[in-house]
Parts: structure tokens; C-alpha cells; sequence
């Protein structure tokens, strides 16, 4: 990807960051704001808005949980739907990574639009350090 990518993934870590003003928020921030003007795509998987869900309903309750729907609906984000090849994807990656399910995910998601990966998540060291996906790296403190 020469000049700026055309594309970003959100995981689940960056877009609760920005939900909760979080240290990575500027940064997904401006990475929303390129989106909405054009500048680039950004895409979740539907794996990734389940993940953030589940998340906020348990530490914050069911009303929460459907606020922060109503929030992720307003964002220039463009959901991808889960085909039964992503799955096969993700399950692939999965095997082979030491990264969670969801995880796999945002990765097949980065592979299938050609898109850099917005996290803090650790877990995605591996994938990166492989080259499989590029990662832009929110900080954590």
C-alpha cells in the first residue's frame, strides 16, 4: 500500500476505545473522520460489533449495549456481513495464531478489503510480526 490505505479495520479494542474515551480515542478518531470525508474505507465484521456488544452488556448493562448499537449505526463504518468462507477464514487463522476467535475476524476482514488493522490488542503481535495483516497501533497507556 503505497501513499495512504485506501482501508482500515476496526477490532473490537478500537472501537471500545473511542466508545469510551479510552487512550487510543484520538486516533480512531481521526480515522472515523477520514471515513466520513472520503479519504477511506473502514470496515467492522459483524463478529467484531457482536464482541463490542456482548462486552458492554456485561459490564454495563442491556440499555448500555443498545445505546452503543445506536452509536456504532451512526459511525461511517460499514459492517461486513460473515460468510460461511469467512468463517472457514477466520477458523484457519485461528488455528494457526495464538489470537481469539474474534480476533481472526478483524484479520480476514483487513486480508479480504486490504485494510490496516486499528488495535491496542496484543494478542495480534503475532499476526503482525508474520506480516499476514499490517497494524496500526493504538497506544495503551
Amino acid at each position: 500500500m503505497a501513499g495512504k490505505p485506501s482501508a482500515y479495520v476496526l477490532d473490537s479494542f478500537a472501537l471500545l476505545a473511542y466508545l469510551e474515551g479510552e487512550v487510543g480515542m484520538a486516533r480512531v478518531r481521526e480515522v472515523l473522520e477520514g471515513a466520513e470525508a472520503g479519504e477511506h474505507n473502514l470496515y467492522l465484521s459483524l463478529i467484531n460489533l457482536g464482541e463490542v456488544l456482548y462486552i458492554t452488556e456485561r459490564e454495563k448493562g442491556l440499555v448500555q449495549a443498545h445505546k452503543t448499537l445506536a452509536a456504532i449505526d451512526q459511525l461511517p463504518v460499514k459492517i461486513v456481513d460473515v460468510s460461511r468462507s469467512t468463517v472457514l477464514a477466520a477458523a484457519h487463522i485461528k488455528a494457526h495464531h495464538p489470537i481469539s476467535y474474534a480476533d481472526a475476524f478483524a484479520v480476514v476482514t483487513a486480508r479480504d478489503y486490504d485494510g490496516i488493522i486499528i488495535t491496542g490488542d496484543p494478542e495480534l503481535k503475532a499476526v503482525a510480526a508474520e506480516k499476514i495483516v499490517i497494524i496500526d497501533w493504538l497506544p495503551r497507556h
